[in-house]
């Protein structure tokens, strides 16, 4: 019998599926059919799923076929199993343009709160911003931010939870401070941290925003690391004070960023408590920490000072009470309006001549 579409059809047709218990053609299964008198071929469509049974219906189908239309070696019969379709999940904050980590070499330099401060300076600017407190251990964010006794709302999507963040000042906001009693020390191993950031990343549910900012623990740890693995950081800011041992610490961090394994273009510095200046004496500047020690290491660093942030009671209370500094309108917060202009500056110009960094696949 000379094979022809018809028939070829009315054969599949008794070729039922084992876990269905109907026959290929009505479940659509049957693709791609093409006849002629020595070829037969078509595709076999699971529907992007994996089909334990596929590999059964493939034999049937075939075996039905040479009895229908010879089992001479005169006639090829093509039947290709179509791959299960693997689902892409979208990438990580996917709607966020920016991704700009603070850092610092050393601890107590004030490197949360030029990033609390810099995050609200961008939203009065009018951008939608998004703030990270990474730094699992020592988490600062809630109190500096006045939401010390907030607890998060969780929406279900699917199966899924989905955090909704924080939002004040303009800013949305995330940190595992939000979820543990302010007293609580957290005793946890790298992986618990690590988990901790991973799911504040892709378990909230971050929107559309111009500039997200992570504030990083200091020094450099697996949470540095995890980050850059989960994310194409746009580029790093370090804080530093003007001090010869905060420095020090300052080429380690930004040899980190320009490491051939993790390749984050460094933004600039940020010089805080570079003076001081009583109130009653406005005019007056006191280098307590040392003078322009930033701006001399950025020099041989090859950076730009993005701004210079000076010693000023308020920016302490201003985190203590929970109202950043920046929403004032003083010298103090003119100077981190004047850093958030210059981050979207370097910004800009980083994004136009540099390609996109890429995550960090850590060989070994």
């Amino acid at each position: 019998m000379v094979p022809t579409k018809d028939k070829v059809v009315e054969i599949l047709k008794r070729i039922n599926h084992p876990g269905s218990g109907k026959d290929i053609v009505t479940l659509s299964m049957l693709r791609d059919l093409s006849v002629d008198e020595k070829f037969i071929s078509f595709s076999l469509d699971t529907g992007g799923r994996r089909d334990p049974f596929v590999k059964a219906v493939k034999i049937a189908c075939e075996k039905a076929l040479r009895s229908a239309f010879g089992e001479g070696p005169g006639l090829e019969i093509g039947i290709i199993m179509d791959a299960p379709k693997q689902k892409t999940p979208p990438p990580l904050l996917s709607g966020v343009k920016n991704v700009i980590a603070v850092a610092s070499g050393k601890g107590g330099v004030g490197k949360s709160t030029v990033a609390v401060n810099l995050a609200v300076a961008l939203a009065k600017k009018g951008y939608e911003v998004g703030l990270l407190d990474a730094d699992i251990f020592g988490p600062s964010v809630p109190k500096m931010m006045g939401a010390a006794d907030s607890r998060p709302k969780v929406r279900k999507e699917g199966d899924r939870s989905l955090i909704i963040p924080e939002k004040k000042y303009g800013v949305k906001f995330l940190s595992v401070g939000l979820f543990v009693p302010a007293d609580n020390a957290l005793i946890w191993r790298g992986p618990m941290a690590t988990g901790a950031l991973k799911q504040l990343i892709g378990d909230a549910e971050w929107g559309d925003l111009d500039y997200m900012i992570f504030d990083l623990p200091p020094g450099t740890s697996d949470i540095h690391l995890t980050l850059v693995q989960e994310l194409p950081v746009t580029g790093a800011i370090i804080v530093s004070t003007p001090q010869d041992v905060a420095l020090a610490d300052v080429t380690k961090g930004v040899a980190m960023f320009r490491s051939k394994d993790i390749a984050v273009p460094v933004l600039g510095l940020v010089e805080n408590m570079a003076w001081f200046t009583p109130a009653e004496l406005p005019e007056n500047r006191y280098y307590i920490f040392g003078r322009d020690g930033c701006k001399k290491l950025a020099e041989k660093l090859d950076l730009p000072v993005l701004e210079q942030i000076p010693v000023v009671q308020g920016i302490s209370e201003g985190g203590d009470r929970g109202t950043p500094v920046a929403l004032e309108d003083n010298e103090t917060a003119a100077a981190f309006e004047r850093l958030a202009a210059k981050v979207v500056e370097v910004v800009d110009e980083r994004n136009r001549t540099m390609e996109p960094t890429k995550k960090v696949e850590i060989k070994k």
